[in-house]
């Protein structure tokens, strides 16, 4: 019996028709969220952006009685009521981004569920799914980053009249992408050898 054969069992296809379900539900989750981000950014409420600190210090209420430390800020969080034409684009154009990249990576993996749900494991197809999903996702998820950077800077520039440069363009942390795509690469390697062993398989048979 080759793998094309296979067929799941019960609690398999239950198993699997409950994470397409919960595909459907992130899909349109994340167009109910970034359609909300992308109204308070028309509306001008409670724009929000987190910001990257370099060599900032602040007083923090830490010392006996309360007295100011100072201490090193890293990270902040910024709030705004209007942008300018660019930070306003950088910040729709993240959240369109942001929904694109989560709608390709779960309707790939949901087509590679229904695949295994009529039983095709290895094939071309699924390894193109699998290698889209993970390209998609470090794409997208590294462009995240830099437009919320766009948007903090934008905020930042507005609130200061342009005197305050100490914060980061980018804040990025390397190591989850490495992850993820070690992860991608390991799981394409297998359904790439897997498809290759199939066919060869089937040609003895």
């Amino acid at each position: 019996m080759s793998t094309n054969d296979y067929r799941p069992s019960v609690s398999d296809r239950v198993g699997i028709i409950f994470f397409i379900i919960v595909g459907a539900v992130i899909i349109v989750w994340g167009a109910i969220a970034a359609a909300a981000r992308i109204s308070d950014l028309i509306r001008g409420e409670g724009i929000a952006a987190t910001v990257g600190f370099v060599d900032t210090a602040v007083g923090a209420p830490i010392g006996p009685g309360g007295a100011l430390l100072p201490v090193q800020l890293d990270t902040g969080t910024v709030t705004a009521t209007e942008l300018t034409g660019a930070g306003f684009g950088a910040a729709v154009l993240g959240q369109l981004i942001a929904f694109a990249t989560v709608t390709t990576v779960v309707v790939c993996l949901t087509l590679l569920a229904r695949n295994t749900l009529r039983g095709r494991i290895f094939s071309r197809s699924n390894t193109r799914l699998i290698t889209t999903a993970g390209m998609t996702a470090l794409v997208g998820f590294g462009l995240s980053p830099l437009f919320e950077g766009m948007v903090a800077n934008d905020i930042i520039a507005r609130l200061s009249n342009g005197d305050f440069q100490d914060s980061a363009v980018l804040m990025l942390e390397p190591l989850p992408f490495v992850l993820l795509a070690f992860a991608f690469g390991i799981v394409a390697t297998a359904y790439t050898v897997g498809a290759r062993i199939q066919r060869e398989t089937e040609g003895l048979i």
